[in-house]
């Protein structure tokens, strides 16, 4: 039984029943092969259709040479990617969502290294996308782009999609049209706002036009208030009454942040969630045509049904609660929601990927890309049922456990701690992470129901593990710190001078309360990520003084491709952690740390009651390499110490092929 009525609801659009109130909504996941939607898209997509999406939104199209923004960018301008995208929207209607695409120039935030063109603007102003400037379109040039936008549309139909969706969100070309800031003009395109908002009207009016009374149009826009030059709520307000007065637009979607805080595009942990239900609540009471969709951490079916329920929106948009789970939908359908696999809002694989102009992925859902090659996120039984010991339950033992089960196996996981997780449990402890802890629940919801035999407080030793009754082991043991305290970018010194005066510790420790620190911590981070940054943070708001200390230029560069770096260093600062950048350590003494400067080479010695080290682990893997009569295997952190998403990876990879 569900206990999500209002979310399960249906909704007609331009003809269109949508069978619930949940969409996949537009994100770049650049998995198009030289501009060509190919299987890893098109699986992708289809994936969510068959999880239940009531409406999948694609990966927007850039409309003509200057408004191209990554590698994986679909082909602007060309014909050649009807036929593929034939294929995927059969797929996925057949499956029973109604699919659209995104339409989107980003003005003056162009990428030259990937566009190799000028970016065109409104005014000319400065891209917040790299550090170069723009061009001020001229009359000719603004008429180029809006039939750009209508021939892009008429493709789009073509290519069998029900709608398009015209991007206007993050400070994209239309909302620099829009914003009096970014559109200094003073001719038929800038000033009044009936001018500022021509080259929008004229666009959907345009696609109304050409594609059809039947055919879905959609207007992104996004909302936020970190700058006063941006628009406000009442000047945006008053844009989408404008817009939705002409009863061409179909639906109304906002998100939040944009190119001048990138930090709250895609929100991480760090954000509350629901973050634009507010604002899509205000939008709700002025359009009379459009339906709204509110996005922006609407992480799960609760946060949705909370929404859509309230009267908030109509319609949410559910991206990254579906990367992680492409059957959000469906479980929530099927009444149960709790089987729903969490995202943790970590940004890592999703945005830290592309933010490097790879495909995207998912820290929790390895399938997410390769469901052409994997079958999606959904498993076949084994034509040969086997026995199966996990031992260790980190992310990579949980994950080969759960699939394996999945599969049809008999398995049992052991584990020589109280709690599963390993490190990652630890990771979850730190301050706004407790999605983690979900997410380690949720493992053993599913590991009852799948009887998995979990053993905690379980140490096996050689002899134990050889007699074991199963045919197959998977060894996940994982890592330990390395007690030699030694540092990447200080390879010459080898083991820190000093460790053996007592008051070194490892990251792991001081998450475990083990370390007996004092007041004044120093924090050694050379991973540049969560498990120094994070580390620093827990400590500071226990109380401790803390200096966190890293070779790198800045504090957290490793998550800056998630886009949480800032908000982590307004945290710290505020909670009076002192950040020292592009040092590294030649001496403890027992009472304080010598640091010497990457940049001149000169000296320091601070104060200090203990030393925490967050250097890379070292594999633990203390077993013969493999076991007489049993096929031995070993995934995660015990072949080779890595991040997260590798371990879940190897874990997956690993129980499909058992």
């Amino acid at each position: 039984m569900t206990h999500h009525h209002h979310l399960l609801s249906p909704l007609s659009l331009r003809g269109q029943t949508l069978r619930n109130r949940i969409v996949f909504g537009a994100h770049t996941n650049n998995m198009a092969d030289q501009g060509i939607p190919g299987p890893r898209m098109g699986k992708y997509l289809l994936e969510r259709a068959l999880g239940g999406a009531a409406m999948i939104v694609v990966e927007p199209v850039p409309v003509h040479r200057t408004g191209v923004l990554t590698r994986g960018n679909l082909l602007h301008s060309s014909d050649a990617i009807i036929k593929p995208f034939q294929t995927i929207t059969d797929e996925v209607k057949a499956a029973g969502a109604v699919i659209c695409q995104q339409l989107y120039h980003i003005g003056a935030h162009g990428d030259s290294d990937l566009s190799f063109a000028p970016h065109w603007s409104p005014s000319g102003h400065v891209s917040y996308h790299d550090s170069d400037g723009s061009h001020r379109m001229t009359v000719a040039e603004i008429e180029e782009l809006i039939e750009a936008h209508i021939v892009a549309a008429i493709r789009c139909k073509k290519s069998g999609f029900q709608g398009v969706e015209v991007w206007a969100a993050y400070h994209s070309l239309l909302d620099q049209f829009w914003t009096p800031w970014s559109n200094t003009r003073d001719d038929a395109w800038g000033g009044s706002l009936e001018n500022r908002t021509r080259f929008s009207r004229r666009i959907i009016e345009g696609i109304r036009r050409t594609c059809g009374e039947d055919f879905i149009i959609g207007l992104a826009i996004s909302w936020s208030d970190s700058q006063k030059v941006l628009l406000s709520l009442e000047q945006l307000s008053e844009i989408v009454a404008l817009h939705d007065a002409t009863g061409h637009v179909d639906y109304i979607t906002c998100g939040h942040g944009g190119y001048l805080d990138f930090e709250r595009l895609m929100p991480t942990f760090l954000f509350g969630e629901k973050l634009t239900a507010p604002v899509t609540e205000v939008l709700k009471g002025i359009v009379k045509h459009a339906v709204v969709t509110s996005e922006a951490h609407v992480r799960t079916p609760e946060n949705a049904e909370s929404i859509i329920a309230s009267g908030q929106a109509d319609l949410v948009s559910i991206v990254r609660g579906q990367i992680a789970d492409p059957h959000l939908a469906r479980k929530t359908t099927e009444g149960r929601a709790q089987d729903v696999r969490g995202c943790i809002s970590c940004n890592q694989m999703c945005w830290g990927r592309r933010s490097r102009d790879y495909w995207i992925s998912c820290l929790i859902n390895p399938s997410v890309g390769r469901e052409w090659e994997w079958g999606g996120d959904r498993f076949t039984k084994s034509l040969t049922p086997r026995s199966v010991l996990v031992v260790g339950a980190g992310p990579a033992g949980l994950e080969a456990a759960r699939v394996a089960a999945e599969r049809g196996h008999s398995v049992e996981i052991v584990e020589a701690l109280p709690k599963i997780g390993g490190q990652f449990r630890l990771a979850g402890e730190q301050p706004r992470r407790a999605q983690i802890l979900d997410l380690l629940d949720w493992y053993e919801r599913q590991f009852t129901n799948l009887a998995v035999t979990l053993r905690l407080n379980t140490f096996l030793d050689i002899d134990e593990i050889a007699a074991h009754p199963a045919d197959t082991i998977v060894l996940a043991t994982g890592s330990l710190p390395d007690d030699q305290a030694r540092q990447r970018w200080a390879p010459d010194l080898g083991p820190l001078p000093g460790r053996d005066l007592g008051g070194v510790w490892s990251a792991e420790a001081a998450m475990r309360r083990e370390a007996r620190l004092g007041d004044h911590v120093v924090v050694y981070d050379e991973g540049g990520n969560w498990r120094g940054v994070g580390t620093a943070w827990t400590l500071a708001e226990r109380g401790h003084h803390v200096t966190l200390v890293t070779p790198d230029p800045y504090v957290g560069r490793e998550i800056t491709r998630t886009s949480a770096d800032a908000p982590a260093r307004q945290r710290l600062a505020r909670l009076g952690v002192k950040m020292l950048t592009e040092h590294c350590l030649t001496r403890w003494h027992g009472n304080g740390i010598t640091l010497r400067s990457l940049l001149t080479g000169a000296e320091e010695t601070l104060p200090a009651s203990g030393l925490i080290m967050a250097t890379t682990n070292m594999a633990f893997d203390p077993w013969p390499e493999a076991f007489a009569g049993k096929a031995t295997h070993r995934i995660g952190d015990c072949v080779a110490p890595r991040q997260a998403p590798y371990a879940f990876h190897e874990g997956r990879k690993l129980a499909l092929t058992l």
